[in-house]
């Protein structure tokens, strides 16, 4: 997903010369070829992620369109403030680019853990927020946010995650991706996670049970009539995600049934409200939450009595 993001933007810098790139000491291997390209539209702030915000904001107020990029957990907690006041105050058009989702990177620790920064980011006024799914999501959304004059956050996964969209796929801001169709249980699904629920998806296909997929790479600003129409035309709604299964899009899930009066049956797949304990790889921890094909499984399962 990174090497979408950057040849994404390469394009846009190529058309623009007002779009920068901005980053807190990271990146420099995917990043070399846009530096060398644009040395007046890159800057390297360092480790200092609330000037690194502020300085973007700055940029943005003098006519730049800035994309700033930072491992996910130092983008949003650290500058919290700055992104509060400075661009989401100002509604400037700097768009965050957060790297890494959930335990991508699991072996430094919970400090590193993006967990909680959907949610914040989604409290935020002005602030459009995005996990995209595959490449092919990350580079239309990519493509949307810079059309918007506005904040915006997207979390983008770093290993090479398979493309489960088609070429020919509609993907934009704010509007839910139909993978597959069905009418037994819906499943909602944000960020990378959208790899293991395609393939949850046709198991239980094979097996009789038709899924309705739908990728709701955007949180914010949410798809709400494609959540209502899953709710009333199939029989239960899973919801997937490498999140806190608090203020994220299981939250937002919840918030617009309750809101439109509907009820349903909903098993929210995410992390518990407590920092995870151990030490592993990524896939450890995501087996440990039950993020997984036949953790999917499982919860489709549940609405169906069939566990």
């Amino acid at each position: 997903m990174r090497t979408a993001f950057v040849e994404e933007l390469t394009k846009i810098a190529e058309k623009d010369k007002n779009v920068w790139l901005l980053t807190g000491d990271l990146g420099f291997s995917v990043f070399d070829d846009f530096q060398k390209k644009f040395p007046m539209q890159y800057l390297n702030v360092g480790v200092a992620e609330q000037n690194l915000i502020s300085t973007a904001a700055g940029l943005a107020m003098s006519g730049k369109k800035v994309f700033v990029y930072s491992i996910s957990t130092f983008m949003t907690m650290r500058p919290l403030e700055q992104i509060r006041n400075d661009l989401c105050y100002q509604n400037l058009p700097v768009y965050l680019i957060g790297g890494g989702s959930a335990f991508s990177y699991s072996t430094f620790g919970g400090t590193h853990f993006a967990l909680e920064d959907l949610g914040l980011m989604r409290m935020l006024p002005n602030m459009a927020v995005s996990a995209p799914g595959d490449a092919l999501e990350v580079r239309a959304l990519i493509r949307d946010v810079y059309k918007r004059h506005r904040p915006a956050y997207i979390r983008i996964a770093k290993k090479g995650e398979p493309v489960i969209h088609r070429p020919t796929d509609r993907i934009s801001l704010g509007r839910a991706a139909k993978i597959s169709d069905g009418k037994d249980v819906s499943i909602l699904v944000s960020g990378r996670q959208l790899a293991n629920a395609f393939s949850a998806a046709e198991t239980l296909r094979r097996d009789n049970i038709s899924c309705r997929l739908l990728s709701l790479h955007t949180l914010k600003p949410l798809d709400v009539a494609a959540i209502i129409k899953a709710a009333k035309e199939t029989k239960g709604l899973v919801i997937v995600e490498e999140h806190f299964k608090n203020g994220g899009l299981g939250t937002a899930v919840a918030e617009t049934l309750i809101q439109e009066g509907l009820s349903v049956p909903l098993v929210s797949i995410g992390i518990k409200d407590e920092f995870p304990k151990g030490s592993g790889s990524q896939d450890y921890f995501l087996n440990k939450c039950g993020l997984t094909s036949k953790g999917i499984i499982k919860a489709v399962n549940k609405i169906l009595n069939r566990d």
